[in-house]
């Protein structure tokens, strides 16, 4: 009885995993520690993080999920993703030197005529944000297809965010976290084919 149910369990992974083939092709990064270090931006606003979901326009779901976290530094959690520029210090699954005009950039690069981001700001004190950004930096490169699972494994972490569930789709994440006090929800369209590889080509910040 506990094969049959284990082997259902491993089908039922594959399953989702099947369906997360955007954040199925990411190879981390190996920017040195000096390097992480000259490309930190400190942000002037209050500690926040930004969930970050990539939602297909016409079947509306979820392609990607990555992870803003805002406080003694701007950083993305980007965990199996694409996102790689020659100015941007990636390592591991975490980009550094997160400036706004950076930011713009990595939602343009993922939203296209397939798909739209969907970004989901919550306040953080402090506290809350120098544990996250501590995950963040330790949880080291994440598995193809395991984006979703990373980040709300990483989320539920940080202290008064226990509620969250660990789940391997993007916008059961997303939606788990709409229901959050003080979130801040946006959606960001653009009409362009191709693909994230495609989209950072141009970019010059």
């Amino acid at each position: 009885m506990f094969g049959f149910f284990g082997i259902l369990r491993a089908l039922v992974a594959v399953a989702a995993l099947a369906g997360l083939a955007a954040c199925a092709t990411g190879t981390g990064g190996n920017a040195t520690p000096e390097e992480v270090a000259r490309a930190a931006y400190v942000p002037s606003g209050p500690p926040s993080m930004t969930l970050i979901t990539v939602v297909n326009n016409r079947t509306g779901a979820g392609g990607h999920s990555s992870l803003i976290v805002s406080g003694s530094q701007q950083v993305i959690f980007d965990p199996a993703g694409s996102f790689q520029h020659e100015d941007v210090a990636r390592r591991s699954d975490v980009l550094y030197g997160m400036s706004p005009g950076w930011v713009a950039a990595y939602k343009s690069a993922h939203a296209r005529d397939t798909y739209h981001v969907v970004s989901q700001k919550i306040p953080l004190t402090a506290e809350q944000a120098a544990i996250a950004l501590q995950l963040v930096q330790t949880n080291g490169a994440v598995p193809s297809a395991f984006c979703a699972n990373a980040t709300s494994s990483l989320m539920r972490q940080v202290p008064g965010f226990e509620s969250i569930s660990v789940t391997f789709y993007p916008v059961k994440l997303q939606d788990q976290v709409e229901m959050l006090p003080g979130v801040k929800t946006d959606k960001y369209f653009e009409n362009d084919a191709g693909d994230v590889v495609d989209g950072i080509v141009g970019v010059a910040l």
